[in-house]
């Protein structure tokens, strides 16, 4: 049975915060790290996505700066989170933010894509909890906005995705200019690619805590293997697996389809949002908020957004083009089944893809029995559910009205306002490519490139151009009709 809070010795300005959030009992990571984590120790935390990493490291930071009292001076952070994509920098933010509040204490997001002027602002006016990408915070430090000696405790999160995108250059640079005597939390799931001397180099006698094997898999989480006989029976396969009525995201190995896929989508009936690296940090926001609030219950995304989106009550991954490699494919399926939530995971498979996805399972370590199906077999069905009603789409000029103007107000103001609207260089790397993007102005972001090539447009059932783009906003039909499989 799993300790509470409390009983971890988390203070009680902070189990307060939990209680009124529902979170009372601790996770298996959570459980094992706090007593160490809270004591002061520098920690090695290894364990798969959805773990409950966030809270197992936000807990110690928040206590002791708590403890210590006082308030940061412009431009001297008291603590730094490091994350790999601008994502995963905005949750982790909003995960720490009401446990800062607590005490008094601001919080700030750093990463790049948009204007650095909001986050000057925001460390001139003394942050206590900087949440940052690499490549955004080096050009704030090189510009002498920020310093780090400040710093009393450091948080590496995800450091293999940070890894895998090239960012350990940035990150011991970085990790060298925090104070030796601080203390050092490291989450990753896996120790490979330069993981392990960073390690080595900056974790103090480190306490390990492994809560997964590196490759392990969720217990609530079912496989599937679908086997579809050409791209047609594939197309009306996705389409009847994205029509539930809960959650689900479908992921593709390009930019191009993922937004292609959505528009057909949208074009159906089924609202939904799209997630690459060619959305401007405005469009991503938008999109997630869509499909967080349910108003959008598809997301459409490519590995992007693998690791650095974490939404809960996602019911359903669909890898529709099955990834590169088996990392991958659990990063990806690694959106559902999150916080002892049960999930399914679908792959299609065309019949010149099953030779290597079967290799890819191997090395993933799932055994699943593949299951030829077509839309309409029993065991899509189920798994599907309710078929949600048909939503018929908005023109995209009533949804600048409905969606775009809100974007960004409502925040509080302040240090985290400001920051929290712009943030990080160390986005991750664009689909297909090697490199890391818009790391030190080497490289222009995709975010900002202008041109996506020609809009792939999706026909609605009546023959008619659909052209609005992904993040179309959508309103009940009022028809009880369903979609025809």
């Amino acid at each position: 049975m799993s300790s509470t809070f409390a009983e971890l010795g988390v203070p009680t300005q902070l189990t307060d915060v939990l209680e009124r959030e529902g979170k009372t009992k601790a996770f298996p990571i959570q459980e094992d790290t706090l007593p160490d984590t809270l004591a002061g120790r520098d920690v090695l935390g290894r364990g798969k996505t959805g773990s409950g990493k966030t809270l197992a490291f936000a807990l110690p930071m928040v206590a002791r700066l708590g403890r210590a009292g006082g308030k940061s001076r412009p431009g001297h952070p008291r603590a730094l989170v490091l994350a790999p994509t601008r994502e995963l920098a905005t949750q982790i933010d909003a995960v720490i933010a009401p446990l800062a509040k607590a005490y008094g204490l601001t919080t700030a997001t750093i990463f790049g894509g948009v204007s650095q002027q909001r986050q000057e602002r925001a460390l001139r006016a003394g942050v206590d909890i900087v949440v940052a990408c690499p490549g955004r915070l080096e050009d704030l430090m090189k510009q002498r906005h920020v310093t780090l000696d400040n710093v009393e405790i450091t948080v590496l999160d995800e450091a293999d995705h940070m890894a895998d995108l090239g960012f350990l250059p940035g990150v011991t640079r970085i990790m060298t200019a925090t104070p030796e005597r601080g203390q050092r939390l490291l989450f990753s799931a896996t120790l490979d690619n330069g993981v392990d001397k960073l390690v080595r180099r900056f974790l103090d006698k480190p306490v390990t805590h492994s809560v997964d094997s590196e490759d392990s898999h969720v217990d609530a989480m079912t496989h599937h293997v679908f086997h579809v006989n050409g791209a047609d029976a594939k197309r009306e396969l996705v389409q009847m697996l994205a029509s539930g009525t809960g959650r689900r995201i479908l992921f593709m190995r390009t930019k191009h389809q993922a937004k292609k896929l959505a528009k057909t989508l949208n074009a159906a009936g089924i609202p939904s949002v799209d997630l690459h690296g060619n959305l401007s940090q405005g469009q991503r926001d938008r999109n997630l908020a869509l499909f967080q609030g349910m108003s959008h219950r598809v997301l459409v995304a490519t590995d992007v957004a693998a690791r650095g989106v974490h939404v809960d009550n996602v019911e359903l991954v669909v890898h529709v083009d099955p990834p590169a490699e088996h990392k991958a494919y659990l990063h990806r399926s690694g959106r559902t089944a999150r916080a002892g939530s049960a999930g399914d995971v679908v792959t299609v498979v065309l019949p010149e893809q099953r030779r290597e996805t079967d290799q890819l399972l191997r090395r993933a370590n799932i055994s699943v029995h593949p299951q030829a199906v077509s839309a309409s077999s029993a065991q899509v069905a189920t798994l599907v559910g309710e078929v949600a009603a048909y939503v018929k789409p908005v023109p995209v000029a009533e949804q600048s009205q409905r969606q775009g103007q809100g974007q960004g107000r409502g925040r509080r103001g302040g240090a985290r306002s400001g920051a929290r609207q712009g943030q990080s260089s160390g986005r991750p790397a664009q689909e297909g490519r090697a490199r890391p993007e818009g790391e030190h102005g080497q490289h222009r972001p995709a975010e900002t490139r202008s041109g996506q090539g020609r809009p792939a447009q999706g026909r609605s059932a009546g023959g008619q151009r659909n052209g609005h783009g992904g993040a179309a906003a959508f309103s009940a039909s009022g028809s009880s009709r369903r979609r025809s499989r």
